[in-house]
């Protein structure tokens, strides 16, 4: 699955010369926290979200410092702040550097930038223009698409269930297979045998739960930390 399959291409923007009350206001009606910010081309050149306007002078919110810690951070600093706190100017308090992504990348790719980033959206670019943004919700409407619906139940036989099992499991490679034993009936699946720490037998019992005509789980699995020699 790529990105363009699931961002949302019907996106809010703001000038780079429009107003900040301006752009409050579409953020508000439109019930976004972000909005990418674009020249007159099109072109990404940036980002305003909430964080960007939490610190303004009309509120009161903006740093007041004793006057010896402002010669310690510096005029360049202060200066700048000055700037995100006093300007009427969308340009001025936006973020230029946008981590972005092209929409025919995979969505693993978004996935990744999303997390090394710590961001909530990802505009999607297409030779440099916006082309939608990517959200996190957007993400849990694509899982919850791919998501097979409960009642349509898929009915196995125990013998395909079993094959099933085994061929899921040796795409495991953490998985010592001769210690696992597996039985089948009627759907129900008993999972005996011996792993080395609990992680491993949530995942045993997961892999289980998701083999297509499984209709229920029954851990038998012992826990056996592999012990450590002294010599």
């Amino acid at each position: 699955m790529n990105v363009n399959d699931v961002m949302n291409a019907q996106v809010r923007t703001a000038l780079v010369t429009d107003s900040v009350a301006l752009a409050m206001r579409i953020m508000l009606g439109a019930r976004v926290s972000g909005l990418p910010v674009v020249d007159k081309d099109g072109k990404l050149v940036g980002i305003l979200t909430e964080g960007d306007l939490l610190r303004r002078a009309e509120m009161g919110t903006d740093r007041h410092r004793p006057r010896w810690l402002e010669i310690v951070v510096g005029p360049q600093r202060v200066a700048k702040e000055y700037v995100e706190t006093h300007s009427r100017h969308v340009g001025d308090l936006m973020t230029s550097d946008v981590v972005t992504i092209e929409e025919s990348a995979p969505l693993a790719d978004a996935v990744a930038l999303m997390e090394k980033h710590r961001v909530r959206r990802l505009p999607v670019v297409r030779q440099g223009k916006l082309a939608g943004i990517l959200s996190r919700a957007d993400l849990m409407r694509a899982f919850l698409q791919a998501l097979p619906e409960e009642e349509s139940a898929v009915h196995a036989s125990d013998a395909d269930i079993r094959r099933n099992i085994d061929q899921e499991m040796l795409r495991c490679p953490w998985i010592t297979r001769s210690a696992i034993k597996v039985d089948v009936t009627q759907g129900a699946v008993d999972i005996d045998g011996v792993v080395t720490n609990v992680a491993m037998r949530d995942a045993l019992r997961v892999l289980v739960e998701n083999v297509p005509g499984v209709t229920g789980v029954r851990d038998k699995l012992v826990v056996e930390e592999p012990s450590r020699g002294y010599f």
